[in-house]
């Protein structure tokens, strides 16, 4: 279950993850200095994602407000992917978008 993912913190570091990615030019959009798998901006939003399940109404509003604002960048600064939508993207648009590597 993908809930388990989350710790303490959780929240901080994945906005923190977009803040450093958002300083970046471009498409250029990677969440730290190193490639890292689940240190990737679409993990930090699965992880926002997963938060948002969990807390209670005005917490989960006022993060949502957030996470529309991350979404509306990541949005304008990605492409769509042409290809076939996996099951496992199903549901999770920002997995289905083209970015620089």
């Amino acid at each position: 279950m993908e809930d388990e993912r989350l710790w303490p913190d959780a929240v901080a570091d994945a906005l923190s993850r977009f803040e450093w990615a958002f300083r970046q030019p471009g498409r250029d959009l990677n969440a730290s200095q190193v490639h890292q798998p689940a240190l990737e901006v679409e993990d930090a939003r699965d992880d926002l994602e997963d938060a948002m399940r969990h807390l209670p109404c005005g917490a989960r509003v006022d993060l949502g407000r957030l996470v529309k604002r991350i979404d509306d960048e990541f949005e304008r600064r990605t492409l769509p992917d042409p290809g076939r939508m996996s099951e496992w993207t199903a549901g999770r648009w920002w997995w289905w978008r083209i970015r620089e590597r």
